[in-house]
């Protein structure tokens, strides 16, 4: 028999305690104090009513109450109150187990603690627990929830419904909620994980804070996350941008897409963009960029999929290599130099020439070499040469090349 631990047992200890002294190992028995006859019971489902004729004898203070489980009785009782008035003929023994057998006693006792023979043992049984609720059910597929419908206890005695759940990689019980009124007939348990199995069982409590046998445990799952998006391909090969695309989601309630970005693999990743679409351009102003992304999807009741289990890393077009001047030469009334093409991408060339007189810039020079007519003796030149590609990325400056035209007029010292 499954036994129900009496919830206030604690506090009624504490209450009743000056109703329950510490009776003697060995009661002195006074047989001249009138004994108990005729005692009368009434028993519930935690609870024994004694009652038995009072006597008036002047002898007699008030009387005692032993008790004891009849299958656990060794044979002795345990005192379990005091009642201090000799007119009283009532006691209520409170907080018992359901459906249990229970041997009692009762003694007077006189001014001078001594006890009468004590009554012929009454045995009385407790009621049986109320049933357990006849029909429960877990509805599943919800998105991030469970609800947990049932029959109302045709008990009148019922006044509420406890509501318990349990994870399926757990044997602990979790208390939910407390449901008022005995005609309610459902629990909503939100906030769950998707994908995610749970079982729950129903207890009515009654008025008096009786709980009834648990029901049967009923298990659901609640409404599956949307599959995780496959094949996800990046680009690396396109100037200033990486555009995403990925397979569309199976499923036919998908409200967007989600694309997350790092830097690096390994970093937290931000939420970039929500789009409907099945693609996506990631304009970035760097040259040669690495960028790492999860999609994901969103149901229209706010599931979200599991990411991938790697990222998918794309990278932006690295800027052309600088070109490598070869070719330095003048022959006093101007200068030449060339220079060979390192990332075979050139598509044109910028030069820049700096001197004391400030800096020139050439640009859409089409060929690798240049003649510069606009020199003047005596000047030093520097020259620096970029590679600019088809798509207008510009490389890094190459190596300086320093050129000084003489200056034929002054006469070389002696």
């Amino acid at each position: 028999m499954k036994r129900f631990a009496p919830i206030l047992f604690l506090c009624a200890l504490m209450l009743n305690g000056c109703l329950n002294p510490s009776a003697p190992r060995k009661p002195v028995v006074d047989p001249n104090l009138p004994t108990i006859t005729d005692v009368r019971t009434l028993p519930d489902i935690t609870q024994i009513a004694l009652e038995w004729s009072p006597v008036h004898d002047l002898k007699v203070e008030g009387y005692h109450i032993y008790r004891a489980e009849a299958d656990n009785n060794n044979g002795s009782l345990d005192r379990v109150a005091t009642i201090n008035d000799r007119y009283t003929a009532h006691f209520t023994d409170t907080n018992l187990y359901p459906e249990t057998k229970y041997i009692y006693r009762i003694s007077t006792f006189s001014k001078d603690k001594l006890e009468s023979n004590p009554s012929e043992n009454i045995r009385v049984t407790t009621r049986n627990s109320i049933e357990p609720l006849p029909f429960v059910q877990a509805m599943m597929g919800l998105p991030g929830r469970i609800k947990v419908i049932w029959r109302p206890h045709p008990s009148e005695r019922v006044s509420a419904y406890v509501v318990e759940r349990n994870d399926f990689s757990s044997t602990k019980w979790t208390h939910l909620a407390t449901v008022e009124g005995r005609l309610s007939a459902e629990y909503i348990d939100s906030g769950l994980d998707g994908s995610k199995s749970y079982r729950y069982r129903v207890m009515a409590k009654t008025h008096d804070g009786i709980l009834s046998i648990p029901s049967q445990v009923v298990d659901a799952q609640t409404k599956p996350l949307p599959p995780v998006i496959e094949n996800i391909k990046t680009t690396r090969d396109l100037p200033k941008k990486i555009v995403l695309s990925w397979n569309a989601s199976p499923s036919n309630n998908i409200l967007h897409y989600n694309v997350y970005r790092a830097n690096f693999s390994n970093l937290f990743y931000t939420l970039l963009v929500k789009t409907k679409a099945t693609s996506y351009e990631d304009v970035i102003k760097d040259d040669g960029v690495a960028r790492y992304y999860y999609v994901t999807v969103t149901d229209k009741d706010g599931l979200e999929s599991l990411r991938q289990n790697i990222p998918a890393m794309g990278s932006t077009l690295e800027a052309p290599l600088p070109p490598a001047i070869n070719v330095t030469k003048h022959d006093g009334t101007s200068i030449l130099i060339g220079w060979y093409d390192t990332s075979n991408r050139a598509d044109r060339y910028r030069i820049e020439r700096a001197s004391k007189s400030g800096t020139l810039t050439y640009i859409n020079v089409m060929r690798n070499t240049f003649v510069d007519n606009d020199v003047k003796p005596g000047t030093e030149y520097t020259y620096t040469v970029y590679t600019i590609d088809a798509n207008g990325l510009v490389s890094k400056p190459s190596s300086k090349a320093v050129i000084t035209i003489p200056d034929n007029s002054i006469p070389p010292k002696n």
